[in-house]
């Protein structure tokens, strides 16, 4: 249950109508309940609108990001990605190409991790948006989000880009070839090779801590 409006205004050092609107704002992102007489409550995660950029954001977008989170964002990037990058080859436009290509050289090219990221999130989106499947292209804010998060705690393993890069090459090459298997397979390992990357992050402090809890109950 969180704290009363007036405790929450002190905390914070704002109005009851700014604590009202964030509220709101949160209810509406699923994160809590508002109920007359029973107060605010936090709602279990499964509840959650997880695929809501800023609620990704605020779980995962920080070097303390669960790793079981992200090893579940990275799975559901597995599913979408790879089907995403055969639609592609199918329909990918000149237009479509050329931005797909742009980013590609954008990240062969990038000097430092920001440049890196944005080069990375260019060339994912470029796949999607080439689907030309308007409910796909839904899911834009949420990959952009997903890769900004995934890129900076999987960047800090030695290589991990530069080793990457032949695999999106390899969906580069099929896209533009128009051959939707080998983009798919492609993909699959862009996303495979991530991943493990991720599962061999040490855990955080955060889930250490949690770790020793559950054993100790």
């Amino acid at each position: 249950m969180l704290p009363p409006e007036p405790d929450l205004e002190a905390r914070f050092g704002v109005g009851r109508g700014v604590i009202r609107e964030a509220i709101k704002t949160l209810a509406a992102k699923g994160l809590v309940s508002v109920r007359p007489r029973f107060g605010t409550h936090v709602r279990p995660r499964s509840d959650w609108s997880l695929l809501d950029r800023d609620v990704l954001s605020w779980v995962a977008g920080n070097e303390e990001a669960d790793r079981d989170l992200l090893l579940a964002i990275q799975e559901v990037r597995s599913i979408i990605e790879p089907a995403a990058a055969a639609l592609a080859a199918e329909r990918a436009t000149k237009q479509d190409l050329k931005r797909i290509n742009a980013a590609l050289a954008a990240m062969e090219t990038s000097h430092d991790q920001a440049s890196a990221t944005e080069a990375d999130k260019a060339f994912h989106l470029a796949i999607l948006d080439a689907t030309h499947n308007p409910v796909l292209q839904g899911f834009r804010g949420a990959i952009d989000t997903i890769l900004s998060t995934v890129f900076f705690v999987a960047v800090g393993s030695p290589g991990w880009f530069d080793d990457n890069l032949p695999n999106h090459a390899a969906a580069a090459r099929a896209i533009e070839a128009g051959d939707a298997k080998a983009a798919q397979t492609a993909m699959e390992r862009v996303l495979g090779y991530t991943r493990v990357k991720l599962s061999k992050r040490k855990p955080s402090a955060n889930e250490r801590t949690g770790s020793v809890r559950k054993k100790r109950k």
